[in-house]
């Protein structure tokens, strides 16, 4: 075969291979756990970014239930970081928000909820029973913004950028969420040099006071 020839054949064979999908992060029990991701998603990152923060840790049916709900304008999504000029509702304060700013991201809501259906399939095809999964990951990131332009005064041009973002998620068991939830509570509750260096000088006066006891 000519050089052309081998090119275009190892072009056609890489085409062939499947492309490896990477995550943020892996689950520590993949046989009891189901992925779904998203890329170059046409909604904007800031609030997809709030609507995947309010469905951390819920529970899959509650968390289909939610954005079902925030589609019809039944509840709202929480705004806590990206709230600049975001206006407040009376929906908010179900939602536990503390500043009352509020939104329903009709695309956005779409986007999570078509992923968390295709995350359920997926973990229907491994045998998993959907009832007791829940999100014990989720993660937006910004994607490559898509460049437009809008027309000003006096011929003048500027910039009319779209803002996509990345969404990543992992379904498990509640079971294994609630084990690893209580380790990380665990870990957290942790003393410091100084509360170890207290306990450490209470326990001693307490045996001293036994010993003249």
């Amino acid at each position: 075969l000519s050089a052309p020839s081998l090119v275009l054949q190892r072009c056609c064979e890489r085409e062939r291979l499947p492309k490896m999908v990477k995550y943020a992060r892996e689950p520590e029990n993949a046989t009891k756990s189901c992925k779904a991701k998203g890329s170059d998603l046409r909604a904007h990152f800031k609030n997809t970014r709030e609507a995947a923060f309010a469905l951390k840790n819920m529970e899959l049916v509650k968390a289909k239930k939610y954005l079902e709900d925030v589609i019809d304008h039944k509840r709202a999504i929480p705004f806590r970081r990206f709230c600049g000029g975001v206006g407040r509702t009376a929906q908010a304060k179900n939602e536990n928000s503390n500043n009352g700013q509020a939104r329903w991201p009709k695309k956005s809501a779409v986007f999570l909820l078509n992923l968390l259906k295709n995350a359920e399939s997926n973990a229907e095809v491994k045998g998993l029973d959907v009832d007791t999964l829940a999100i014990t990951h989720i993660q937006v990131n910004k994607a490559q913004q898509q460049r437009r332009r809008t027309y000003r005064a006096h011929g003048r041009i500027n910039p009319y950028m779209s803002c996509p973002c990345h969404i990543e998620l992992t379904l498990g068991e509640k079971g294994d969420s609630n084990v690893k939830a209580e380790a990380e509570e665990g870990s957290s509750r942790r003393l410091t040099k100084v509360q170890q260096a207290r306990a450490i000088r209470s326990g001693a006066a307490s045996r001293t006071v036994a010993a003249t006891a």
